[in-house]
């Protein structure tokens, strides 16, 4: 089983759960991104969701060389999980952008007022924030999953 996903169904937050199991989020965290976890932990977190102790070990142990990857889950959640990454990337993008462009334009406006440089990061910033929102809600996609399986076979010489 999979911590990740037990927490998900039965409608718990991280905070919630690292709360009532007794550990802290930034554990539950590593933890639902394949860090080891040690029995005690396991032994709290099972309790927490009902399951066997020795379910949970399974998971925790898998490696965490990759913390983006994402466990064995069914193709249709993998792919729902990689979706809700992309938009959480996006808009983390989109608020770099918007916090950045007011701090340019004010120190556009406090050292030269005569003339807006502050403009041209923008444009040039925002053209690629459009582009990243178009490509995470799929109204464009240069690079979709066709481009993907073609690229994957033409380097296996398919």
């Amino acid at each position: 089983m999979i911590v990740r996903k037990l927490r998900l169904d039965q409608g718990y937050s991280q905070e919630q759960l690292a709360d009532m199991a007794g550990i802290s989020v930034r554990t539950l965290q590593r933890i639902e991104r394949g860090a080891t976890a040690s029995p005690e932990t396991l032994k709290c977190l099972a309790a927490v969701l009902d399951v066997d102790q020795r379910d949970l070990g399974k998971d925790a142990s898998m490696p965490a060389s990759d913390p983006t990857t994402l466990p064995r889950l069914a193709e249709d959640e993998r792919e729902a999980m990689e979706y809700v990454r992309d938009i959480q990337g996006f808009y983390t993008h989109l608020a770099q952008y918007v916090i950045v462009t007011v701090l340019l334009v004010g120190i556009n406006l406090w050292t030269s007022p005569g003339f807006f440089w502050a403009i041209f990061p923008a444009i040039g910033w925002g053209l690629g924030v459009a582009v990243h929102g178009l490509s995470v809600f799929e109204v464009i996609n240069l690079f979709g999953r066709d481009w993907e399986k073609r690229q994957i076979a033409k380097r296996l010489g398919r």
